[in-house]
């Protein structure tokens, strides 16, 4: 029998698949694809409407018509080549499949345990047929679809995930922001440091095997009696710079009238109130002050600092429970009953003595600078000096994420916060998801800074119930 990595591989894609990424058909190499007439039955039903989903799938079906266009029928009975999406090494072509699709009816082997004609059994009875047509390949079923991945491997059909945009093999490998030193990195990288000040800042040259791996604004910390805290500036050849955070924890230091109670909180301040850091990411579970810090520093550097004109709050509008339907009003009152995080934030950061005069007098000055839009009108948009905070940014993918950074104009700081361990999107995972892509991707620019928060700061009951629930 032929091996199996010898043999050649049919992949029977599900609609899903097509919904996520519409390039899918393109991400196979030199394999095979089969689309069943019913995965075209179902993009045809999803092709109306506005969201993300719809836009998907036409930009699919565009893909498709492309490669149908001026070919005969017995082109597509024989399979349309998939072009190569570029070239290999030293300018060689990249070997690249064919496209199939169903243009006959196929026996309905599937056994009485999968009973109906629904659209996963009919794509699994699909498969089921061609893997006794092409003996010779290997069949396997690709869907987002964990159901039907189970149904498949019930029958005996190989199912996979879709995992090409898939940015880690494991979360945990995720960047985290910051790195504890050696207890003897003074000692092993004293021979070449330099130190000096700059209008109250220290800095540091240092030279040494341990900066190789460090990126641009990674924080660095000494546990022990010195509690050194350091942010990487930049790297110059096979030197970096560091430079002294400021304490945050120091109520003269204060953001707003917050401090920070811990030392990511601390290395989270010092990018938020950084003019030079464009995109911040906070990572971390709930009562880790995400929210509250992010608002702080912008009404900061907002209000006090005029650094940026306004503040713009946004998140992806996915509920916990049942939806709630549809709402009255405009954008900003639409969008209101999902903004609880800002008005619980704000309530913490506007406690002002002076009675209900004082409270009115502070609320309508924040209104006056605290936009809240919605993500679903984004595109072709251009923030100019925005301080822009984008809450529960683990529910984006990949594409939508880009969409919105690419919204920024000149002097526009964005912010994302959020917790991969807590996605509400259908078919979004941790390592898919365009959070832990934003990530991975900016670790390496010089105006980009990242921390995961540990420690929960809400209350005590919080961190019981987010540790043991």
């Amino acid at each position: 029998m032929t091996d199996r990595a010898e043999r050649s591989r049919l992949f029977v894609l599900d609609t899903n698949v097509l919904m996520h990424d519409p390039t899918a058909i393109f991400r196979f190499k030199e394999h095979d694809i089969f689309l069943p007439m019913i995965v075209l039955e179902e993009l045809d039903r999803g092709k109306k409407g506005m969201s993300e989903v719809a836009r998907n799938v036409r930009q699919a079906s565009r893909f498709l018509d492309e490669l149908m266009c001026n070919v005969s029928k017995e082109q597509i009975d024989a399979g349309l080549p998939l072009p190569a999406p570029s070239n290999g090494k030293n300018g060689e072509p990249v070997p690249h499949g064919r496209l199939f699709f169903q243009t006959r009816h196929l026996p309905n082997l599937l056994p009485e345990s999968l009973p109906g004609n629904t659209p996963d059994n009919n794509i699994l009875g699909t498969a089921l047929a061609l893997q006794e047509e092409r003996p010779e390949a290997d069949v396997t079923v690709i869907s987002k679809d964990i159901n039907l991945r189970i149904k498949a491997a019930v029958i005996g059909i190989r199912a996979e995930d879709y995992n090409n945009d898939q940015v880690l093999d494991d979360v945990s490998l995720l960047y985290s922001g910051e790195e504890e030193l050696a207890s003897d990195f003074w000692e092993s990288h004293a021979k070449d440091m330099e130190s000096w000040q700059e209008e109250g800042r220290t800095f540091y040259r240092i030279s040494g095997p341990d900066t190789d791996h460090w990126y641009p604004n990674q924080c660095l910390f000494m546990e022990g009696d010195s509690g050194f805290e350091a942010i990487v500036r930049r790297r110059d050849g096979e030197d970096a710079i560091i430079e002294l955070v400021n304490d945050y924890r120091n109520p003269k230091h204060g953001v707003w009238g917050i401090t920070a109670r811990n030392r990511e909180q601390n290395f989270a301040l010092n990018m938020l109130m950084n003019p030079e850091i464009d995109f911040v990411s906070l990572l971390g579970t709930a009562g880790t002050g995400k929210t509250l810090l992010a608002l702080a520093a912008g009404l900061a550097q907002t209000l006090d600092q005029n650094i940026y004109r306004e503040i713009v709050m946004t998140r992806v509008t996915v509920p916990v429970g049942e939806d709630i339907g549809f709402l009255p009003g405009t954008e900003e009152e639409k969008m209101t009953p999902w903004m609880g995080a800002l008005m619980d934030n704000l309530e913490v950061l506007t406690q002002t003595e002076g009675g209900e005069w004082a409270r009115a007098a502070t609320d309508d000055l924040l209104k006056s600078r605290i936009r809240i839009h919605s993500l679903n009108f984004m595109r072709g948009r251009t923030f100019l000096n925005k301080y822009i905070i984008l809450d529960e940014a683990q529910n984006l993918t990949a594409k939508q994420m880009k969409t919105l950074i690419t919204r920024a104009g000149p002097g526009t700081k964005i912010i994302c916060l959020g917790n991969v361990a807590q996605i509400d999107t259908p078919y979004l995972t941790e390592t898919t998801s365009g959070l832990t892509f934003s990530v991975d991707r900016f670790k390496n620019w010089d105006h980009s800074g990242h921390i995961t928060l540990l420690r929960g700061e809400r209350s005590r009951l919080a961190d019981f119930a987010s540790e043991n629930l």
